[in-house]
C-alpha cells in the first residue's frame, strides 16, 4: 500500500516519550510548562510574537473567531470563506452565527480567485477573510494583503495543510492578524491531535489564553493577572474561579507538547522532501491544474493535487494498485449537505468538485512510489 500520509512520530520519539513517562516522579501530563516551551519554540521558528497550542487545528479556527467576536472590534458580522477549503473553515463561522459569503478558487494555486474576492469585498464590505493555502500551494500573498488593506478586511490564514511553505521567502502564517496550524496525524508534523494559533497582537494573545481555558486568568503573566483583578475588583482567592470572558476547554496536554518539541526539529527536512517530490510530480505528470511558481516561493506540499476529466477511471486504477487517493480536500463546500443546497455560481470550485483529487506526497515516499503513481495517472 502506498499510503496518503506517513506518520511523523517515529520509534525514537516513542522511546524518548516512554523514558519521560517512566521518571521516578510522574511528570505533569496536562497543560503545563512543556506547552509554554512548545509555544515559544513554534512562534520563534515561524516568525510571530505569540503562539497558542490547542487540541486541534479545527479548534484553532473556532477559538480565533470566537475571540474576535468577544474582542468587539469587528466592523460587522460578515466573513468570507473559500469554497475550496476544509469543513471547519465553514462550520466554525456557521456555529458562531457569522454572515458568510463563499469565494471561488483559482486554478493555479487553488486559493481564492482574487477577482471574485475583490468583487465580494466591494459588494459585501466584510470584516474577515479566511485565506486557505491549499495542500501547501502558495497564494499570491502580496495581492491578498493589498486587497485586505484596501477594503479594511482582517486577514486570517489557514495554514493547516501548508506548514513550511513560503511566499517571497516569508513563511505562510505570518501575513495576517492570526494564523492556524494543524498537528493532526498525517499532517506535516504531528502531536497526535493538536493545533496552533499564531499572532503578533499581545492583547489578542491574552484573550486567546483565557478563552482556551474557561475564561480564567491562570495562563496570563502575573502583571496581567493583577491588572485584571484590580480592574474587576477580584481578590486572589476568588480569582481561582473567576471567569472574565466566556471560555471553553480547548487545551492540549504536556504529553502532546513533549512530542511536539521533538517534531518541530523535523520540519525543515520533511518540507524539503515534500518540495522536491512536488517539483518531480509537476515536471512529469499530465494535469489540468497548471500551478505556477513565483520567485521566492517554497512549496511544502501536503499532497499532490490533480484535475482530470476521467477522474473516476483514474481513481479506480489507483485503488486497484493499492495507492490511497482522496477528493481534492473537500471539493466545493457550497455543494455539501451542511451548507443547505446553495446554488451560488462558483465555476472553478465546481470543476474541482467534479474532477479534482489528490495523491500521496510525504517524506515516506520513494521515487519508485512516485513513478508508479505518475504512470497510472498518465496512462
Amino acid at each position: 500500500m502506498i499510503k496518503l500520509v506517513s506518520d511523523t512520530i517515529d520509534k525514537k520519539d516513542i522511546k524518548a516519550l516512554t523514558e519521560w513517562l517512566n521518571q521516578d516522579e510522574i511528570p505533569r501530563l496536562t497543560k503545563g510548562e512543556l506547552t509554554k516551551e512548545l509555544e515559544e519554540k513554534w512562534a520563534k521558528k515561524l516568525g510571530t510574537n505569540y503562539s497558542v497550542f490547542v487540541n486541534s487545528g479545527s479548534s484553532s479556527i473556532f477559538l480565533t473567531l470566537a475571540a474576535l467576536k468577544q474582542q468587539g472590534k469587528l466592523k460587522n458580522n460578515k466573513i468570507v470563506v473559500p469554497a475550496l477549503s476544509w469543513a471547519t473553515d465553514l462550520s466554525s463561522p456557521m456555529l458562531l452565527d457569522f454572515d458568510i459569503t463563499l469565494c471561488d478558487c483559482n486554478l493555479q494555486d487553488l486559493s481564492c480567485d482574487l477577482e471574485h474576492l475583490e468583487k465580494i469585498f466591494k459588494e459585501q464590505n466584510p470584516s474577515i477573510l479566511i485565506l486557505v493555502s491549499v495542500l501547501g500551494l502558495v497564494p499570491d500573498m502580496k495581492r491578498v494583503v493589498d486587497l485586505c488593506k484596501k477594503y479594511n478586511v482582517l486577514l486570517l490564514e489557514d495554514v493547516c495543510e501548508s506548514m513550511g511553505s513560503e511566499f517571497n521567502n516569508q513563511s505562510l502564517g505570518t501575513f495576517g492578524y492570526a494564523s492556524f496550524f494543524s498537528m493532526y496525524f498525517g499532517h506535516h508534523l504531528s502531536t497526535i491531535e493538536g493545533g496552533f494559533i499564531n499572532t503578533d497582537d499581545e492583547e489578542f494573545y491574552y484573550l486567546l489564553l483565557m478563552m482556551r481555558s474557561h475564561g480564567w486568568d491562570r495562563d496570563l503573566p502575573e502583571w496581567k493577572q493583577e491588572e485584571l483583578r484590580e480592574k474587576h475588583n477580584v481578590d486572589d482567592f476568588n480569582a481561582l474561579y473567576n471567569f472574565y470572558v466566556p471560555g471553553m476547554n480547548l487545551r492540549a496536554t504536556d504529553l502532546q507538547a513533549f512530542i511536539g518539541l521533538r517534531a518541530l526539529d523535523k520540519l525543515d527536512s520533511y518540507s524539503t522532501t515534500r518540495s522536491i517530490l512536488f517539483s518531480y510530480y509537476l515536471d512529469n505528470i499530465n494535469n489540468n491544474l497548471h500551478h505556477r511558481y513565483r520567485k521566492g516561493d517554497f512549496i511544502s506540499n501536503f499532497a499532490f493535487p490533480i484535475l482530470k476529466e476521467n477522474r473516476k477511471e483514474i481513481i479506480q486504477n489507483l485503488i486497484d494498485n493499492n495507492i490511497e487517493v482522496r477528493p481534492l480536500i473537500a471539493g466545493n463546500l457550497a455543494r455539501k449537505t451542511m451548507w443547505g443546497g446553495d446554488t451560488t455560481n462558483l465555476p472553478n470550485a465546481d470543476l474541482v468538485n467534479k474532477n479534482g483529487f489528490y495523491v500521496p506526497n510525504h517524506q515516506g515516499l520513494s521515487m519508485e512510489d512516485v513513478d508508479k503513481i505518475i504512470k497510472i495517472i498518465n496512462s
